[in-house]
């Protein structure tokens, strides 16, 4: 005779859930996938074409299913369309991470090379998973793009959106604390630090559809713990803005914000 809780588990929760998802699995994938873009962090090993096209076949498979398992929340492609059509766009996301690293070098004094970058500063290795995460989120694919960005929020305290827009040569410095709402609007060059929040005025459930978060057009830099919030803030072209500063209504290009100014 099943127990009572194993009755309730069975009935109310295993046979209601909508999805099944491996999520582990889904993590392992995706830091295959980085390390296939960035051998230098020695997950493979060095390979020959033929191991390197076993491997990318290997985890197009895989997500394409992750792709049929969440098929029922809303897809409209099939698992193996979308698919490809991510994959495809990889060698695109391949040059924009290496402005990325190239940007976190020549914008770090504490950085000596790509290669130090690349295997151990957390920015770049959440900006790696965001940029993948954002292109399945452009493809309308659900669930998994989260699975992806909180999977990066959870090893390095750095939590971007999926849904952000973030243009070429972006470098997050230290990056603890870090969060970019899902309709932030980053432009080129742009370099924020740890603590930099760029989030929404209002968090009502009815604006889900619409511009919350601010746009930083290029060349910025933003200090720690600055808090950028609203959809209509834009901060102008070539701008800083210092440390710890609070803002909710746009500055002009160049402009140099700090706690004595605003």
């Amino acid at each position: 005779m099943s127990s009572k809780l194993a009755q309730f588990l069975h009935r109310d929760r295993l046979q209601t859930a909508t999805i099944v998802m491996n999520v582990q699995e889904v993590r392992q994938s995706v830091d295959q996938l980085v390390c296939l873009l960035f051998p230098q962090r020695g997950c493979l090993g060095r390979q020959s074409l033929e191991s390197t096209e076993k491997s990318v076949d290997e985890l197009k498979a895989r997500f394409k299913n992750y792709f049929e398992a969440v098929a029922g929340l809303g897809i409209k492609k099939s698992a193996e369309e979308l698919a490809d059509a991510f994959f495809d766009k990889i060698p695109d996301l391949a040059g924009i991470l290496d402005s990325d690293a190239q940007a976190a070098l020549m914008g770090d004094p504490a950085a000596y090379s790509r290669e130090e970058v690349i295997i151990t500063y957390p920015g770049f290795y959440a900006v790696c998973i965001h940029r993948l995460a954002h292109a399945i989120h452009q493809l309308g694919v659900p669930l998994i793009p989260r699975l992806m960005s909180e999977y990066a929020h959870e090893k390095t305290g750095i939590d971007i959106h999926p849904g952000a827009q973030i243009s070429g040569s972006f470098f997050i410095d230290h990056g603890t604390g870090v969060v970019i709402g899902e309709t932030a609007n980053i432009g080129k060059n742009v370099k924020i630090y740890q603590g930099v929040t760029l989030g929404a005025l209002s968090v009502k459930k009815k604006l889900q559809s619409l511009k919350r978060h601010p746009t930083i057009e290029d060349d910025v830099v933003i200090y720690a713990n600055a808090t950028i919030l609203g959809g209509e803030t834009v901060i102008g072209k070539g701008s800083i803005i210092g440390g710890n500063t609070w803002l909710v209504s746009s500055v002009a290009p160049g402009s140099i914000i700090s706690l004595g100014n605003q």
